[in-house]
């Protein structure tokens, strides 16, 4: 089985996306060819999820470049670097996106040879890697988020962290799927998350078509499911966590997280740990991204649901402080407070600074 989120064609001019902005109501799918048609796609959250962005990313540039026709080492990566950034410019909080985008960079220019068509083969087997690797990543991260709950429990997910978002089974949703798959009868209640409704349109459409029961409630319902017993633990993936454990996730994360500290729930971060940056020592060093006011306003209404006067702050994303997450789940193992010690643990050499 292969994602179908995000396709690299047979001839490699172009990728193939499920532009998630027309989900639920229609599936329909874009492929992408220009720098414009990627930078476009991701800025517009047509294709959106932090690994996701950096798969689309990666066979984004290799596109690009394969498309410029006969050109010299030299006018190839001053090329190629300059589509990166261009790419990389579409969103600021993922690292999945940076790191997907070096590593293929890399691959260009560790390429022994001065012909572009070796330098494009390179290109093409990283990106496609990046993909593979996501994929084996996401079943990890679920088969470790199995033990951490049981057979009926009741989960509450913000946001959306399943196969679109990813490849295949997702890393917040992914125990759920995987589970589901094994004979779990799993009841999820998944905030809308607004402004921009993933939660209503997308992991409600994920768990739904994977046959969870799955029940809609708006953000500011999450308090009273909670109290109500309904909740044994919040599943939550991220776009980056720092060297201290702190998380930035879709905004209204972090409110879900002191939520459930006050009620006593587990609360649960799953991401691979290219997600991790090391290189960031706290959630104050992450850039958060800030969107047009004009999602909070008129975005899903017929007509405006404010005055054109109000303004409007509409961020992204938000941190959730490290002690707020019970645990961080990966697909190398997880990771347990305090993170800048279980973090080095868990990964050795390779995740220190």
């Amino acid at each position: 089985m292969r994602p179908e989120n995000v396709v690299l064609s047979e001839d490699g001019k172009s990728v193939v996306i499920i532009d998630q902005t027309q989900l639920p109501n229609r599936l329909e799918y874009l492929s992408l060819v220009t720098p414009e048609d990627f930078y476009e796609a991701i800025k517009a959250l047509k294709v959106r999820g932090a690994p996701a962005i950096g798969i689309c990313a990666g066979m984004g540039l290799y596109v690009t470049m394969n498309g410029l026709g006969d050109a010299d080492r030299e006018k190839f990566l001053t090329e190629m670097h300059h589509i990166a950034a261009y790419i990389n410019s579409s969103r600021p909080t993922a690292v999945n996106l940076f790191h997907a985008l070096r590593r293929v960079e890399s691959a260009a220019m560790e390429y022994p040879g001065t012909d572009t068509a070796g330098m494009l083969a390179a290109m093409r087997k990283e990106c496609t890697a990046i993909q593979d690797e996501d994929i084996a990543m996401c079943r990890a991260i679920s088969e470790y988020g199995l033990t951490l709950v049981k057979d009926g429990d009741g989960v509450l997910t913000h946001c959306n962290a399943g196969p679109l978002a990813t490849s295949l089974y997702g890393t917040g949703l992914g125990t759920l799927i995987l589970g589901a798959e094994k004979g779990y009868k799993f009841h999820a209640y998944t905030d809308e998350t607004r402004p921009l409704l993933q939660g209503a349109r997308l992991t409600a459409y994920e768990l739904d078509k994977a046959g969870i029961d799955v029940t809609l409630i708006c953000d500011n319902m999450a308090s009273i499911v909670m109290k109500q017993g309904r909740i044994n633990a919040c599943f939550v993936g991220c776009d980056r966590v720092a060297a201290n454990g702190d998380t930035a996730n879709k905004i209204g994360t972090s409110g879900v997280a002191v939520l459930a500290k006050h009620y006593g729930v587990p609360f649960y971060v799953f991401c691979p740990s290219s997600t991790i940056d090391m290189e960031c020592k706290t959630g104050a060093d992450i850039k958060i991204e800030e969107r047009d006011p004009e999602e909070i306003k008129s975005k899903f209404y017929t007509e405006p649901m404010a005055p054109a006067s109000v303004k409007c702050y509409n961020p992204a994303f938000d941190v959730t402080d490290a002690e707020l997450i019970t645990a961080i789940v990966t697909e190398k193992g997880i990771c347990r407070y305090p993170y800048s010690e279980s973090i080095p643990a868990l990964f050795g050499k390779e995740k220190k600074c």
